[in-house]
Parts: structure tokens; sequence; C-alpha cells
């Protein structure tokens, strides 16, 4: 008895088997010949194409190395399809800046969707292009693309999925064929696919972040500087909230964690603006080392061990302290705000 082979995991993102004459799409250099550069469509299940030299530069070309390598990816536009052959010319001169931009964007989304959709199939053992004529391609058609879809779906699964339903035919009880609407999908796929939507899709909150210089020689020159701190601090808001942290005097950075980036940096420039009123007005400096901007996790991993190595160093120091307590100014002291109600920190 013969094994059943196991479903297909391969299938082009689209609903369409060819790309339209005059689309930019994603293409990977497989061999670069003498006349021709051989490609695959990343988009359309690796399906080959072809880019004359002639076609891969506007301008004179030196050397083709320098235009392009294997295993490079990157935009190329549609210029014929021959359906019947499957031959499918395309050219990288042809390109605008807009076309670059709209391909690589619509392919990152496209990417994300198609990952999405072949582990579901893979895990719920289930006939990948099935899967795309029923759940996938409908929602590229209703939405514009998939992507769109898969966002609501991390909310309201059912506003989405509801409406997927396809027609499977049986026997009735007097033996004739009929036709009955069932949904698109089994509840333990649709558990899958919600289940793989929400880990891929669910927003991350980014970290923004503002390096600053502030300095005070004044009278309680400590004083003035922690409710400036207090002032930045109140900026924040419950979805955007501002903290501010001592890194070594006069060095500060406030930070905050937002799902809107705009949002994340428009209140910490407001932050900001707050910090350096309420400094100024006991006649001391604020000044912007670096502008509210998003950072990654290395920036933010490389901040926490620099503040940790700057609070080593300081707990080595001893044997001057009691000499210095008189010298409470906001130029050499750090700012301990533990005793207060503010949440702001070293």
């Amino acid at each position: 008895m013969s094994t059943p082979s196991p479903p297909n995991s391969d299938c082009r993102m689209y609903e369409a088997k060819f790309p339209e004459v005059d689309t930019p799409v994603m293409i990977q250099v497989k061999e670069i010949g003498d006349v021709a550069t051989h490609v695959s469509l990343l988009e359309y299940n690796n399906i080959e194409g072809m880019i004359l030299l002639s076609d891969l530069s506007r301008r004179r070309i030196r050397s083709v190395g320098s235009l392009i390598k294997v295993g490079r990816i990157e935009p190329a536009m549609v210029l014929r399809v021959n359906a019947d052959k499957g031959y499918i010319d395309l050219s990288k001169k042809r390109l605008s800046e807009q076309d670059v931009q709209l391909c690589e964007e619509r392919y990152s989304k496209s990417k994300l969707v198609h990952s999405i959709m072949r582990h579901v199939a893979e895990t719920m053992n289930v006939d990948l292009e099935d899967l795309y004529i029923h759940v996938g391609w409908p929602l590229y058609r209703k939405y514009g693309h998939a992507f769109e879809a898969f966002k609501s779906i991390v909310n309201d699964p059912d506003s989405v999925l509801k409406s997927l339903t396809r027609v499977v035919k049986e026997i009735g009880s007097d033996g004739k064929e009929v036709a009955k609407v069932v949904p698109a999908i089994s509840e333990d796929v649709k558990d899958a696919l919600v289940r793989n939507i929400r880990r891929r899709m669910t927003p991350q909150p980014l970290k923004i972040r503002a390096d600053i210089e502030m300095k005070c020689f004044q009278f309680d020159g400590v004083l003035h500087i922690k409710e400036a701190m207090r002032r930045a601090e109140a900026v924040g808001t419950k979805d955007c909230p501002v903290k501010i942290k001592l890194v070594a005097p006069p060095s500060y950075v406030l930070n905050t964690q937002t799902l809107d980036k705009d949002q994340g940096i428009r209140v910490l420039t407001e932050a900001i603006a707050a910090c350096a009123a309420a400094i100024e007005r006991h006649k001391g400096k604020l000044t912007i080392k670096e502008s509210p901007r998003a950072v990654s996790e290395r920036e933010d991993k490389m901040l926490a061990e620099q503040m940790a190595k700057l609070g080593r160093q300081n707990a080595e120091v001893s044997g001057d302290e009691d000499s210095e307590e008189e010298e409470d100014t906001g130029m050499g002291s750090s700012v301990d705000l533990d005793s207060t109600s503010s949440g702001i920190t070293e």
C-alpha cells in the first residue's frame, strides 16, 4: 500500500500566475550570462525571468559585476510576458525610485503573509495553494492586500474570517449530489492561523530616546535639576510615559516606549522643551546631544552597560564624600530622587 504524498507547500503569493506588464516585481539573480541575466520571481513561486544586459542600466556598462550579482534580491520592471511559453522579460533601467519603494513595501508585506500561510499549511498538514485559494487570495481581493486583513485579525478574527466560505459537494439522502456552503477552513486550521498571525503581527512597543546635557551652577542647583526632570516626566501620557535617567553628570537620557513612533518623538520633544524651560528659569542650561529617535535593542543594551559601568566606578570612589557634601551643585553631584515620590531614577 503506497503512502499518500504530503500536501503541497509551494505556491505563488498572488492569485495571478504571471505578473502584469509594467509592474515592478522582486527578483533574485540566479545566473549572469554573456547577453542576459537569468532571475527568479520571488513573488510568483520562483518562475524564471530574464534581463538583457542592455536593460540593466541607463548608463554605459563598464562592469556587469558592479550592477548585478548572483544571489542578490532587488526589484525589476516587467517588460513582456508570454504566458503560453512562460517567458518573462524584465528591466532594471525602467525602474523609478517610486517603483522601487512600492515594490519593496509590497514584497515585505507579502513575504510576511506568505511565511505565516506556509507555516500554518506545514504544521496543520494542509495544501498551501488550497489555503491561498480559500483564505489568502479572497483577502487580497477584499482588502487590497492580505497584510491589511491580517492586521485586523489580530484584534477581531471573526470579523475577517467569518465571511470566508467554500462550496463542497455531498450526496444527499436521495442519492443526488448537492452543493453545501461551509466555512473556508476548519476550526483547527483557523485557530492555528489566528495564533500565528498574533504571534508575528502583534505590534511591539518602540523605544524612543533622546540624549541631553543639563547644568545649573546656582545655589541649590541639584534641586533645580530635580524639578526640571519632574517637569519633563510630567509631559508623559499613559500610552507614552516619559522617564529621565542620569548617565553621568551632566549627561541624561529621556526615554519612552510607544506603538506610535511619531507620537513618541513628539512627546519626548515636548518633554525636553519643558525641562529646558524649567532649568533656564534658574540660569541653568540644557543642550540636546541626540534628538529623539527610535533606538534598537543593541543601542539600549549599550546604554545599560555604560550606566552599569559608571555605577561600579562611582561605588569604588570613597574617602572624600564628607568633604564634598556642602558642594551641592547641579554640575558634579548625582541626582538621587529615591527619597521623593517622583518616578525619576538614576
